[in-house]
C-alpha cells in the first residue's frame, strides 16, 4: 500500500534527519576540541622562543636598572614587542600593539597576537611583570579548518551511511508487518465481496411490497449493513490498487451517475428519515466513471452518516460542477484541511475510518478537480467540486 511506503519513508527519513543531527553536534563538539589542541600546541611551540625573548629583555632591564638610569634605553626588537607593568598592574612602559592584557594567563593568543607573561627574579625598575609580544602566522588555522573540513565530511558520510543502514535494518520488522497487513486487507477484502455481493443481488429481486411489515423491515436492516460493507471494501480495494488502475476517460453525464447513487443509498438515507432534494442542470464531466462514483459514494455516504435524524440532503449540479449539502453537524473552519488527510476523523465516536474524505481528495487530485468547503457547525456542510467547463 502506498500509505505504508510513505510511512516507512517519513520514518526513514525522521530518523535519519535525528541521527545527523546528533551526529553534527558531536562532530562541531569534535571540532572544537581539535581546534583548541591544536591551539595549545601552536603556544607550546612558541614557548621556548618566548622564553628566550623574555630572558633577553629581563638581562637588558636589569642592567639599566644597575646602572642607576646612566643607560634608560629601553630595548627594542624587530622580531617581537615586550611591556613592563608593575605589581598592581599599571604600565611602566609599552611597545605593544595589544591594548588588554590578560594576566590571569601565562601563554595565550588574543587577536593576530600571542602574549608571554614573565615574573622576573627581582623587581628591576619596579617590574613585577613582563610581556612578551610576537606576531601569530596564523598558518595552523589554515591547516587545522582544512583537516576539519576533510576528516569530518569523511566522518559526516561514514556516520550517514551507518545510520542509513541501521535505519533499515530497524525499520524492516515494520515493514513486514505493512506488508503482512496488507495481505491481510487484500485477502478479506476480496472474500468479503463475493457474499456481500450475493446478499445485495438477492434483496434487490425480492418484492418487498409483498412482506410483512416487520419482515420487510428487517429486511431493509440486511440490506443497509450489506450496502455499507459494499462500500468499504470498494473503499479499501481503491486505497489498494489506486496507482495500478488505469483510468478509462469518458464523458459522464453527472446528473445521471448522481441520479444512481442516490438511488443506490436510498435505503440508508430512509433509515435516518432523510429527505433528498436533487436540483438538476446541464452537467458534464470527462473522467473515469468508476473512480467518479466512488467519489460521489463517499460524499453521499457521509451527508447521510453525519446527518441529523430527519435531515436534509441537497445535490445540485450546474455547468462545471456540482455540490452535496446535508444538515450535520457542521466542520469547524480549523478543522476543513485536515479533513482529507486519511484516517483523520472529525469524531471518534462516529463510524468509519477516516479514508473516505482521502479517497474523494485523490480522485479529485487525479482529474484536477477542486474542492470547495463551506460549512458551519451544527448546521450545515456543503461541498462543492468544480472543473474546468
Amino acid at each position: 500500500m502506498a500509505t505504508s511506503s510513505l510511512s516507512e519513508k517519513k520514518s526513514l527519513y525522521n530518523f535519519l534527519g535525528l541521527y545527523i543531527f546528533l551526529t553534527l553536534i558531536i562532530l562541531v563538539l569534535a571540532s572544537l576540541m581539535y581546534y583548541r589542541f591544536q591551539k595549545e600546541l601552536m603556544l607550546s611551540s612558541h614557548l621556548p622562543t618566548l622564553q628566550s625573548h623574555a630572558k633577553e629583555v629581563i638581562h637588558r632591564i636589569r642592567q639599566m636598572h644597575e646602572s642607576l638610569l646612566e643607560d634608560n634605553y629601553y630595548p627594542r626588537y624587530s622580531n617581537f614587542r615586550s611591556a613592563i607593568y608593575d605589581a598592581d598592574y599599571v604600565k611602566i612602559f609599552s611597545l605593544l600593539r595589544g591594548k588588554r592584557i590578560d594576566f590571569h594567563n601565562v601563554l595565550y593568543k588574543q587577536g593576530r597576537f600571542i602574549y608571554f607573561i614573565k615574573e622576573p627574579e627581582r623587581y628591576y625598575l619596579g617590574t613585577k611583570y613582563l610581556i612578551i609580544e610576537i606576531l601569530d602566522d596564523e598558518k595552523w588555522i589554515a591547516a587545522t579548518f582544512k583537516n576539519i573540513l576533510l576528516f569530518g565530511s569523511l566522518f559526516l558520510l561514514f556516520m550517514a551511511f551507518l545510520g542509513y543502514y541501521l535505519a533499515k535494518l530497524f525499520l524492516r520488522p515494520m515493514k513486514n508487518s505493512f506488508t503482512l497487513l496488507n495481505d491481510f486487507i487484500k485477502d478479506t477484502t476480496h472474500e468479503l465481496n463475493t457474499p456481500v455481493s450475493t446478499i445485495l443481488t438477492n434483496i434487490e429481486t425480492i418484492d418487498k411490497s409483498a412482506l410483512d411489515p416487520k419482515l420487510a423491515k428487517k429486511l431493509g436492516r440486511i440490506e443497509i449493513a450489506a450496502r455499507t460493507i459494499s462500500t468499504i471494501y470498494k473503499d479499501l480495494t481503491y486505497l489498494l490498487l489506486h496507482e495500478q488502475l488505469p483510468s478509462h476517460i469518458e464523458t459522464i453525464d453527472m446528473n445521471e451517475l448522481l441520479a444512481q447513487r442516490l438511488e443506490y443509498f436510498n435505503t440508508l438515507a430512509k433509515s435516518k428519515r432523510l429527505r433528498i432534494r436533487f436540483s438538476k442542470a446541464p452537467c458534464f464531466l470527462k473522467a473515469d466513471r468508476q473512480k467518479i462514483a466512488r467519489l460521489v459514494d463517499n460524499l453521499l455516504s457521509n451527508a447521510i452518516k453525519y446527518n441529523k435524524i430527519g435531515g436534509e440532503i441537497w445535490v445540485k449540479t450546474f455547468q462545471g460542477g456540482f455540490f452535496i449539502e446535508d444538515t450535520g453537524i457542521g466542520i469547524p473552519k480549523s478543522k476543513q484541511e485536515e479533513i482529507f488527510e486519511r484516517y483523520k476523523r472529525l469524531q471518534s465516536n462516529e463510524g468509519g475510518f477516516g479514508i473516505g474524505l482521502n479517497i474523494v481528495y485523490l480522485i479529485a487530485q487525479e482529474f484536477a478537480l477542486r474542492i470547495k468547503i463551506d460549512s458551519k457547525p451544527k448546521f450545515y456542510t456543503r461541498i462543492t467540486i468544480l472543473w474546468e467547463k
